[in-house]
């Protein structure tokens, strides 16, 4: 079965200011868990991102882009992993501190109203999923969730994803926990072994490169939520340009979830 036709998916690019409800929390290495307070955050759909100002660091002057891991009423998670000053000045936010966001912005997944899916996250990119994860299970549709990460030390709120899904894998680079595997292989053996109507995937370039190759290998449909820098997040600066079969794309307004069988992978490398 194929995946449904796209849809415009809310993307108001309304400036929410949002509250910190609790100091982050950290939940694995480098990556800490931050709940927000956004009452004019009304609608988001799985895949979509906020874009959060850090105030006080001019090292760049830009915005930081963070997927949605959850969103129900007011209350918005995100994940944030530390990579450089700019998101750990994001981590020294405490309770009651105001957020100055824009969101939800871009296209989300399209979810299935029917069949099976297979999910397959690593490192950071899983957070998106767990949001569609959460969705699909709700509505009926059965789920296999393959989370992937450097080391056991990488691995969060494992309960969360478990929850979340009817049948969940850790696989590891080093074999920590788990079984020792990277996603694209893991993703073509379970593609082989079961019947799946279309897979999600998030994570490095490379790593969804391969699941998607995968995924249009075994005939089955594939979206991709990409990781691309956002500049603006808006479309105005063109910095997240991507290459596909029907010609370049903005993934911040086109995306960041896409058809992963017309990307031009070797774009990301050239």
């Amino acid at each position: 079965m194929s995946a449904p036709g796209r849809k415009t998916l809310y993307t108001g690019r309304s400036k929410a200011m949002a509250r910190c409800l609790s100091d982050p929390v950290k939940i694995a290495q480098d990556h800490f868990l931050l709940t927000l307070n956004a009452p004019e955050m009304k609608n988001s759909s799985p895949g979509q991102f906020v874009n959060i100002r850090v105030s006080g660091c001019s090292d760049p002057l830009v915005r930081r882009p963070f997927s949605i891991f959850f969103h129900e009423n007011h209350r918005v998670e995100i994940i944030v992993k530390t990579v450089g000053r700019g998101t750990r000045a994001i981590t020294g936010f405490r309770a009651g501190d105001s957020i100055d966001m824009l969101g939800p912005l871009g296209r989300g997944f399209t979810p299935i109203t029917r069949g099976r899916a297979l999910l397959a996250g690593g490192g950071v990119g899983n957070a998106p999923l767990y949001y569609l994860s959460r969705r699909l299970t709700e509505a009926g549709i059965p789920c296999t969730y393959l989370y992937c990460c450097r080391s056991s030390a990488h691995l969060y709120l494992r309960e969360n994803f478990e929850a979340a899904a009817d049948s969940f894998i850790v696989a590891t680079d080093d074999g920590s926990c788990g079984e020792r595997g990277r996603a694209p292989e893991i993703a073509e053996r379970l593609l082989k072994g079961d019947r799946f109507d279309i897979v999600y995937t998030c994570g490095p370039t490379p790593m969804m490169e391969g699941v998607a190759r995968a995924a249009t290998g075994a005939g089955v449909p594939v979206e991709v939520s990409l990781e691309n820098y956002f500049g603006c997040g808006i479309g105005l600066c063109s910095g997240c340009t991507v290459e596909t079969e029907k010609g370049n794309k903005r993934a911040c307004v086109d995306g960041p979830v896409m058809d992963g069988s017309i990307i031009n992978w070797h774009s990301f490398t050239a």
